[in-house]
């Protein structure tokens, strides 16, 4: 059939694999959110959160009812986040954020991940003050002044408020101004498109398409585990 053929055929097959990826930490992030709050998203502000970013990722709105469903049975198992800290090779620092229901099995497969690609597992806070903790909002435009929002929205903890590349407003603070940033966004009736937080580096690292390559085998070994939900690094 041919290496086009092969090509898109194996860049669907990538592409499926990242959906089903994401559609499986949603549904995580909606076990720990009615876990802790309820099922109703009328007033569990975190559950709103991640219904907002299965809608922004294209999960089918059955998908999530039934996540919200299956995460208020008593028998589903409850995940713990937890967050891993290391070094890659050539120097590069990451940190993992994960959501087990088995901790000893997380922590095994991290630690054999680093082990297996040249780098090492740290301890808490071996990492973490490399990383600006923040909140992010995604909201549709409605021809804002830019200026005037961000001034509206300081006093809520809003440090960046500015237009992606497809018009929509972007708005971010730290990660503590989450819970104040949403109410007030809620409360001017403006439309979240997606919510959530990053982890940004104060100072990265640049590496030579070899040395890349080796960090990027690290990575993919961590990204494919069932247990991590977001990895953050120092490279450039």
């Amino acid at each position: 059939m041919g290496r086009a053929f092969e090509f898109r055929k194996a860049r669907k097959m990538k592409r499926w694999s990242a959906m089903a990826r994401t559609f499986t930490r949603i549904g995580k992030d909606i076990v720990i959110a009615v876990k802790a709050g309820g099922p109703d998203p009328d007033t569990n502000a975190r559950l709103r959160a991640v219904i907002q970013n299965a809608k922004a990722a294209n999960m089918p709105k059955d998908n999530v009812l039934r996540a919200i469903k299956k995460a208020s049975d008593k028998d589903t198992a409850d995940y713990k986040e937890a967050l891993f800290e290391g070094y890659g090779p050539h120097g590069i620092a990451i940190l993992i954020e994960a959501a087990t229901d088995n901790n000893n099995r997380t922590v095994a497969n991290i630690r054999s991940y680093f082990n297996k690609c040249g780098g090492n597992l740290g301890t808490s806070g071996s990492v973490s003050f490399m990383f600006e903790h923040n909140c992010q909002f995604k909201i549709q435009d409605q021809d804002f002044d830019m200026e005037e929002l961000e001034f509206e929205l300081i006093d809520f903890g809003a440090e960046e408020v500015f237009k992606d590349e497809d018009g929509n407003v972007m708005i971010y603070g730290p990660f503590e101004s989450f819970g104040s940033l949403q109410a007030e966004l809620e409360k001017r009736g403006y439309e979240i498109i997606e919510s959530g937080f990053d982890r940004i580096p104060q100072n990265t690292k640049e590496l030579n398409e070899e040395e890349q390559a080796d960090l990027e085998k690290l990575l993919d070994k961590i990204e494919e585990d069932e247990d991590v939900q977001n990895v953050y690094h120092t490279m450039q």
